[in-house]
């Protein structure tokens, strides 16, 4: 196991000890949601609705039936994109977006039912953003909008809110990609306007992989996923309404109850685990910068929770030189090559940094003395 572990932004892997115990205890104790009407079914389907409810009051959903889970944020990204574009307009995503935006609207293009278009804004230009969304909005007139809340290369803040009243005003639906800002940033339904809001469980909720959720808004999309949900058996369709319109199959019962509760936890906990990681990052982009190295992210570096420098060298060789001393961190183009392009670091990618919050202050002013020390041996 890595001695010290700064690749949270892609999984966390410290997670309370309450996350493994509803596990453990979901596994010996729970049958399927909604199959049967049995004590071993009816305590799955408690404890999937009490998941629901923590999610619903974390990020403002109206109720707990807009609480849809899925596999991953890629599965919810792919529900909520299939489902809301509207075929022969184009879709619109800002030049910060994750493969798991792109690929699904590269596919719609395959299929001739769209076209990409992209808002193009400089790196933690959060006004820029914004006056580019609104400019392709007025020129594009997109039926989908699908902006990421934080990118997960650089950690910058995207303007989701204001890019959510441009959508209001124009009629396009809009999508927002909360992969890496569920857990560490407020993210509430009512203020950004979303018509739905995808990320992992696996992240910073805290939660197991193979979890994700899918927050709706007043829209009801498409079905992407067909299949049995336990009821309206007889119906050759999905159910009309949300959530088992969109939840096909047997649910990760397991998944879910440890899901739900780091959800709880971060009720309790979330605003003193955001803190600490913006400590850390301070501490290891302070050590990067006063040894020289370009770390990206001006006075909001490691606000999110993660940031990006260049090591001066391919981003790859010197994520393996690190993992070779023990340090996990995350080099390469991060599955976001629109974000390297936009920043001019496609050529080599970057070296991303996201601590998880059970490390100590003292153990990272360590682990950023020696990030230092190997890549000043390598370069």
């Amino acid at each position: 196991m890595a001695k010290v572990y700064l690749d949270s932004a892609a999984t966390s892997l410290w997670r309370p000890t309450c996350v493994a115990e509803a596990v453990a205890r979901s596994v010996m104790i729970h049958a399927g949601y909604g199959r049967n009407r049995s004590a071993p079914s009816d305590a799955a389907a408690g404890e999937i609705f009490a998941a629901r409810e923590a999610a619903a009051r974390l990020f403002g959903a109206r109720d707990a039936s807009c609480i849809v889970f899925c596999l991953n944020a890629t599965h919810a990204l792919n529900t909520a994109i299939f489902g809301l574009y509207r075929p022969g307009r184009p879709c619109l995503i800002s030049a910060y977006e994750h493969n798991a935006v792109r690929r699904p609207i590269a596919e719609l293009e395959r299929r001739g039912e769209t076209e990409l278009a992209v808002a193009e804004s400089p790196l933690f230009d959060r006004e820029g953003a914004y006056a580019a969304f609104a400019r392709e909005i007025e020129n594009k007139k997109p039926g989908l909008v699908v902006c990421t809340a934080v990118g997960n290369v650089f950690g910058n803040l995207m303007p989701i809110a204001r890019i959510g009243e441009l959508c209001k005003k124009s009629g396009a639906a809009f999508v927002v990609d909360a992969s890496q800002g569920a857990g560490i940033l407020p993210l509430d339904m009512e203020k950004i306007g979303a018509d739905a809001m995808c990320m992992p469980g696996h992240k910073g909720l805290l939660g197991p992989a193979g979890t994700g959720i899918m927050v709706l808004g007043s829209s009801c999309p498409r079905p992407f996923l067909f299949g049995g949900t336990g009821i309206a058996s007889e119906e050759t369709g999905m159910p009309e309404t949300p959530p088992e319109r969109y939840e096909g199959g047997t649910l990760n019962v397991c998944g879910i109850c440890g899901l739900g509760e780091a959800l709880r936890y971060l009720e309790l906990h979330g605003d003193a685990i955001h803190r600490k990681k913006q400590a850390l990052c301070r501490v290891f982009a302070e050590a990067l910068a006063g040894a020289g190295y370009r770390v990206f992210g001006p006075e909001e570096n490691g606000a999110t929770g993660l940031f990006s420098f260049d090591p001066g060298f391919d981003s790859e060789v010197a994520a393996e030189l690190l993992a070779d001393a023990g340090i996990t961190v995350r080099g390469g183009l991060h599955c976001a090559p629109l974000a390297h392009r936009a920043a001019g670091t496609f050529d080599r990618g970057t070296v991303r940094i996201s601590p998880q919050p059970n490390l100590g202050m003292r153990a990272a002013k360590k682990a950023a003395e020696n990030i230092v020390r190997v890549l000043d041996k390598a370069r």
